[in-house]
């Protein structure tokens, strides 16, 4: 497997990615209706702009040259934390969850943001995402106390801060 930065062609890839992810990690979290009616492409146009702006820095990660997950990750848009690196998403497709790829991901982007002059990062996870909530601890990262409401299609929800120093 190996790792590289996406660009504009990979937009369609990454939104892939992400749906799939979604309707397989947030089954029983968000409404069906919702994950069995979200499309493929929902969003292209957001890392489309993200790519081209320079926003976030977005790595994909290959088996046998096909994309098989993603991660982006870039400066806080949290203008609380403006010296903060954020990594605001990271999916696999469904049939590599636990086979490393999120842990190969994580850690080359961290070694980016730490090359970048970035010494803390933080991201969100949904109070009710419990996988990804071990995930992130046996990582490195610690829950915080912040909590911010979030909604998903009219689903009232909490997402956790959690932190990590880089130095």
């Amino acid at each position: 497997m190996n790792i590289r930065k996406a660009d504009r062609n990979d937009v369609k890839d990454i939104s892939r990615i992400h749906a799939l992810s979604w309707k397989k990690a947030y089954k029983g979290m968000l409404s069906q209706d919702y994950l069995d009616n979200l499309e493929e492409d929902f969003w292209v146009s957001a890392f489309d702009n993200w790519i081209t702006s320079k926003a976030l820095t977005v790595q994909l990660i290959f088996d046998k040259n096909e994309p098989i997950g993603c991660i982006a990750y870039g400066k806080s848009r949290d203008n609380t934390l403006p010296d903060w690196a954020e990594i605001v998403s990271i999916y696999v497709l469904p049939e590599y969850f636990g086979r490393g790829c999120g842990k190969s991901l994580l850690h080359y982007a961290l070694s980016d943001l730490k090359t970048m002059g970035y010494d803390h990062v933080f991201l969100w996870v949904l109070d009710k995402n419990h996988q990804a909530q071990i995930f992130y601890k046996k990582n490195g990262f610690s829950e915080t106390n912040e909590q911010i409401p979030c909604e998903i299609s009219g689903q009232q929800l909490i997402d956790y801060r959690y932190t990590l120093q880089l130095t």
